[in-house]
């Protein structure tokens, strides 16, 4: 991050959002350049920070703008008073999206992401508790799918073929946007080019959701094995899923096809190879950066008996 840094100070306090791209003219392009001198320094840069759909750009001044919301009410009391988004503005998001994703691509990235849940402006469209427009993009099913599927055709047609498109959707939102809505539109994004459904939950009325149970171990698995199942198509499990035999178990049952983890990866940073370590992996050190892998396979030659911290409570065990 130095090289980005060196070019822009304030990079790693921006957050760059694929959907909210409205801020100043030429900031993602920078943004892109920054990355891509990373990339000269470090090509596996990409590989570890690869989720370009989950980093969000906003203006400085953000606080200062007015709100833009699928429709000209706060869902909440205590919001501010949001605007309807124009129909040109509505334009304006969707190519603001395939731009979005054409940087990403110059930059490097391997894979990307629509994030579509959480209560963000696409989430916003889809869910009748917030979408009211009684235009062309709202009441029906098919109105409310309608801006989901404009992003998801500009993205694609920014994106190559060859890379893989994911989709991040609130698979129960307990607003009205459940299970079922989700794999009618999973169903037909699949067709678009979407390759993997990112099932979540939650966004409209506080999260998490509960509705497959109290929150504990793989709380939200069971969205990601219904979009698999009645949608036919890849999905990834996310939420409080924390081991590895756990995350392999969720794999051998057929409940998903990837697993995503996060905050687990902040109390843990090097889970991937503890978790190959713990999976019987011979070539676990394989994972890590090549000075890593050189000094931990000299330790471990040179110590047998040694059993890493992740692995054991103490010296005692």
């Amino acid at each position: 991050y130095r090289a980005a840094l060196d070019l822009r100070p304030d990079f790693l306090e921006a957050r760059f959002n694929l959907g909210a791209a409205l801020q100043e003219d030429g900031a993602l392009d920078e943004a892109a350049a920054c990355y891509e001198r990373v990339l000269e320094i470090d090509p596996n840069h990409a590989r570890a920070h690869n989720n370009l759909g989950t980093v969000h750009a906003e203006r400085a001044d953000h606080e200062a703008a007015q709100a833009c919301y699928a429709r000209a009410r706060a869902l909440d009391p205590g919001d501010p008073e949001p605007r309807a988004l124009s129909r040109s503005e509505i334009a304006d998001c969707v190519a603001h999206w395939g731009q979005a994703a054409a940087r990403a691509d110059a930059a490097g990235f391997d894979m990307l992401e629509i994030h579509a849940a959480h209560g963000y402006l696409i989430h916003q469209f889809l869910s009748p508790a917030a979408n009211r427009r009684n235009d062309d993009y709202g009441g029906s099913d098919a109105n409310r799918h309608r801006f989901a599927l404009e992003v998801t055709e500009s993205v694609r047609a920014n994106w190559p073929d060859h890379k893989p498109l994911f989709m991040r959707l609130s698979v129960e939102d307990d607003a009205g946007w459940g299970p079922d809505e989700n794999v009618a539109l999973a169903r037909i994004v699949k067709g678009m080019g979407i390759d993997v459904i990112d099932c979540s939950s939650g966004g409209m009325r506080g999260s998490p959701v509960v509705g497959t149970g109290p929150v504990g171990y793989g709380y939200q698995v069971p969205y990601a094995a219904k979009i698999r199942e009645e949608a036919d198509m890849m999905s990834m499990a996310v939420g409080l899923i924390v081991h590895a035999d756990q995350a392999e178990q969720i794999l051998q049952n057929g409940e998903a096809d990837l697993i995503a983890l996060a905050r687990e990866f902040l109390y843990n940073p090097n889970w991937p190879l503890d978790a190959a370590q713990k999976l019987g992996l011979d070539d676990a050190y394989d994972l890590m950066p090549p000075a890593y892998q050189f000094w931990l396979e000299k330790r471990e030659k040179a110590v047998k008996d040694l059993t890493p911290s992740t692995q054991q409570n103490g010296i005692e065990g």
